[in-house]
């Protein structure tokens, strides 16, 4: 209680702030904030250059404070190459007055400087900043090499001196010394930027958050030429970020009885007075940042069917994969090349393909060797490469592991030079295979993948000739500009495989796969596919009918290569109810599928398509039931037409859903409700009788073909469990939990007291 004799009554509300709190936050994705990390690690400075640090040792500040503030120049010194001829490393502490830890000149390595600052003892005091400043501009930069090299003065501190700054900060600026501006604790950022050399932006950095304050002040050294501290590919590029202040402000509450004397009657009046409180609140300003980063493994997008990448580091990173392609780095599919051939990969690196280009193209392979080759694969690489001459750096069959394989890959180089692609054709046939060659029945078809990005300098048609002579298969992947040139030298627009971006590249595997064993017949046994069968097993169709449906449905099956990373199959069968024969998940080999499908029972009754369509809505065709996310979906529905009034509107629920829906309507009239059903796109096969089935399954697999190639949402169906949001982003999604939940896709449930975790 506050007595009531007093003119006014003010109550304090201080505000807790966790340490953890930021204040001052980039905004860019996680990917960025990982790139900016990973740059800040491999920042060096090796140019002659004096750094002086200036640490903050007052009160205001604090011992922990001064501690981080310690780390954080401890961390700089990680990429300075301290020597007497580079750079050299001084600092002073101050708090009501200026005191030298060590001069440039003391220590030559950078070991121990790290040493040093680490034994570095907090002073405490008043914060007299504009003493200190006044101290270095008449005493200098002590064991220092004057102006003969740049001058740089880290001053790290909350930016709340007891003195004026402006004056002495102005006048070492004027100098010629660079002056850095690092916040720490809850800064005050105005006088951080009064310290601060222009651009003022470039130079304030808050040191709490190290890495990326580290970054700040390399990329900000870099920009100005005063050192390289960065590789070439690295850029520094502007952020919008935030800063936050931790202000105290007055907020007018009201007003409360007071009592003041009256000089005039001597007596006591009665009024009412403001009555205040005090809080300290967080004020934001916004900023530009400035940050170096450079091209990580994850630019390439490596992460297929809506896998996830993670930096780890510049070059290297890993896949959080969906279900069902975990086997893989890259979460792609495990293709089985099944047929006899011997490949040999022929990269361009000349100059008009450049050094992106030729990496894409190594990538490439190397995804390819990992994706289909195994030790039962009867297939065998070689990798050759050209500019002006052919190099084959992999002989074909020379490495029966994979490993040894992917190693040898790594160690081609880049050549540069003309495109000369047609004498590196002459060459292939000439010597390509070597002898490696087999002979007899035992030969094995012999491919020549080329990849290039350059349109040749030389005739290519008549070249190219002389291979298809020697019975090599000439297969082209390359971008549109190249289009032309590369069906001239594979002599069908069929041989041709072009692509939009990496991503788009990587996508042409299966494809490139599908084309080395065309010989396996119809189908689109390497493509991806979650198929679910859809059988009217109601009294109208009949048993005997029904058995001519399984028939034309296990032959069908045949022409998939069925396993969890490639075609998953699952059958409903409907009638007097609804049944899930088996799921998309529950059988991993085509022998697996064939015999279930023979299994599956003849229910007899009325059958209601509409409930059928519903049931693979909710109960197959999800995530929890083995679907896959980025993997093309299709529902086929094998009906007499009775009971399919009900079903248009469930079906267009799956078609929105992203699931293909095509109805092979049997019956020598083609009933109206199916029409409907089979919605506006061509998704209806009519068949006279049960017995005829057979003769359309080359249009049923053609169309099922089709719509693995069409474009995939990642969030349709929803990846995410328990109501959770599919959102959406670079190529894949994430999913944003409902309150109790969380995890890559809301399945873990939050227990009472855990804290949710930032998504």
């Amino acid at each position: 209680m506050c007595p009531f004799s007093l003119l006014l009554c003010v109550h304090v509300l201080s505000l807790l702030v966790p340490p953890s709190v930021p204040l001052q936050e980039v905004h860019v994705s996680r990917e960025t904030i990982g790139k900016i990390s990973a740059a800040s690690k491999m920042m060096q400075c090796s140019a002659a250059v004096d750094i002086l640090f200036l640490l903050d040792g007052s009160h205001s500040i604090g011992k922990r404070s001064f501690e981080r503030s310690k780390h954080f120049a401890i961390t700089v010194c990680d990429a300075l190459d301290v020597s007497p001829e580079r750079v050299r490393v001084g600092a002073f502490q101050f708090s009501s007055a200026p005191q030298l830890e060590f001069p440039l000149d003391l220590f030559s390595t950078r070991q121990e400087v790290k040493a040093k600052i680490k034994t570095m003892v907090f002073k405490g005091g008043s914060t007299e900043t504009g003493l200190a400043l006044k101290y270095l501009l008449c005493k200098g930069f002590p064991g220092g090499r004057n102006a003969s090299v740049p001058q740089i003065l880290i001053v790290v501190t909350d930016g709340k001196s007891q003195g004026q700054v402006a004056l002495p900060a102005k006048q070492l600026k004027e100098s010629g010394i660079t002056v850095f501006a690092v916040g720490v604790q809850f800064p005050r950022w105005e006088e951080l930027q009064v310290l601060a050399s222009e651009p003022r932006e470039q130079h304030v950095l808050f040191a709490e958050q190290v890495e990326d304050a580290t970054n700040g002040l390399f990329s900000t050294l870099g920009s100005t030429a005063i050192c390289t501290v960065a590789p070439p590919a690295c850029r520094v590029e502007p952020h919008p970020c935030e800063r936050k202040m931790l202000e105290t402000v007055r907020e007018h509450d009201g007003s409360a009885p007071c009592w003041r004397g009256s000089p005039r009657t001597n007596a006591v009046l009665a009024s009412r007075c403001p009555f205040y409180s005090w809080r300290r609140v967080f004020l934001s300003q916004p900023a530009t940042c400035y940050r170096t980063t450079c091209p990580g493994a994850c630019d390439s997008q490596p992460c297929q069917n809506g896998g996830t990448c993670i930096l780890k580091g510049l070059d290297d990173y890993h896949c959080i994969c969906p279900l069902a392609f975990g086997g893989d780095a890259n979460c792609a599919p495990k293709l089985s090349l099944e047929c006899r051939v011997d490949i040999l990969f022929l990269l361009d690196s000349s100059a008009g393909t450049t050094l992106e280009r030729f990496l894409q193209a190594k990538a490439f392979v190397k995804r390819f060797v990992q994706s289909v080759l195994d030790e039962d694969s009867r297939a065998r690489v070689g990798v050759a490469h050209y500019s002006q001459e052919l190099v084959v750096a992999v002989p074909v069959g020379e490495y029966q592991d994979v490993p040894g394989l992917l190693q040898s890959l790594d160690s081609i180089p880049f050549s540069g030079g003309a495109t000369l692609t047609g004498r590196a054709l002459r060459q292939v046939a000439e010597r390509g295979f070597g002898s490696a060659a087999r002979t007899g029945q035992d030969r094995p078809r012999k491919a020549v993948v080329l990849l290039t990005d350059a349109r040749s300098q030389d005739k290519v048609a008549g070249l190219a000739r002389r291979a298809w002579a020697q019975e090599l298969l000439l297969l082209g992947v390359g971008s549109e500009a190249v289009r032309a040139e590369l069906e001239e030298i594979t002599g069908s627009p069929k041989h041709v495989m072009v692509y939009a971006d990496t991503q788009d590249l990587f996508r042409q595997i299966s494809e490139l796969q599908r084309k080395l064993c065309s010989q396996r017949g119809p189908g689109c046994q390497a493509q991806s596919l979650d198929l679910v069968f859809m059988l009217d097993a109601s009294a109208s169709v009949g048993p005997e009918n029904f058995a001519h449906m399984q028939s034309f449905m296990r032959s069908c099956t045949l022409q998939f290569d069925v396993n969890p990373d490639v075609t998953q199959v699952g059958l409903v069968v409907y009638g007097s109810q609804v049944q899930t024969a088996f799921g998309l998940d529950t059988h991993t080999t085509r022998a697996a599928v064939l015999r279930a499908m023979s299994q599956a029972p003849y229910l007899g009754g009325m059958g209601s398509a509409g409930t059928a369509f519903l049931h693979i809505h909710d109960k197959v065709m999800t995530i929890q039931r083995g679907a896959r996310p980025g993997v093309p979906k299709a529902v086929v529905v094998l009906t007499g037409g009775q009971g399919a009034e009900d079903a248009a509107v469930p079906a267009q629920k799956l078609r929105n859903n992203g699931i293909s829906v095509l109805v092979v309507g049997v019956g020598p009239v083609l009933r109206e409700a199916l029409r409907r059903l089979a919605g506006p796109r061509d998704s209806l096969i009519h068949v006279a009788a049960y017995g005829d089935l057979k003769y359309h399954q080359d249009t049923l697999i053609d169309w099922i073909c089709g719509e693995t190639k069409r474009p995939v949402n990642l969030c349709k169906p929803s990846p995410c469990m328990n109501e959770g949001t599919c959102v959406l982003q670079n190529g894949s999604y994430r999913c944003t939990c409902r309150d109790g939940w969380e995890g890559p896709h809301c399945g873990n449930r939050l227990l009472r007291g855990d804290a949710p975790k930032t998504r």
